[in-house]
């Protein structure tokens, strides 16, 4: 049984920065990489970054040069996102999953708000 865990969320100044984490157990430990996705009110969920096991990473567009994605290598199944620079636009929920998504089940994500 797959779960994720993510956190690290909150309210923030645009320009500001969090960090997110995300905890995943179960057979996603097979899987080669491993992503953050968001979904903003009224919007589809995208994918916002993804790293594979070697390492390699994949931005969203609207994330690169502003958000940095890793894993613990010591524990493969823990991702951050440390995202910097934060917009009014990227208020929305972040979730982590397969990188690329597989199809599995997602967890309650974390929320993210920017405003003044």
């Amino acid at each position: 049984q797959v779960q994720l865990v993510e956190s690290g969320g909150g309210l923030v100044q645009p320009g500001g920065s969090l960090r997110l984490s995300c905890a995943a157990s179960g057979t996603i430990l097979s899987f080669n990489g491993m992503g953050w996705y968001r979904q903003a009110p009224g919007q589809e969920r995208e994918l916002v970054a993804g790293i594979v096991r070697g390492g390699s990473a994949t931005y969203a567009d609207s994330a690169k040069g502003r958000f940095i994605i890793s894993r613990d290598n010591a524990a493969l199944n823990t991702v951050y996102l440390q995202m910097n620079s934060l917009k009014p636009e990227d208020t929305a929920v972040y979730y982590c999953n397969t990188f690329p998504y597989l199809g599995g089940p997602w967890g309650q994500g974390t929320q993210v708000t920017v405003s003044s």
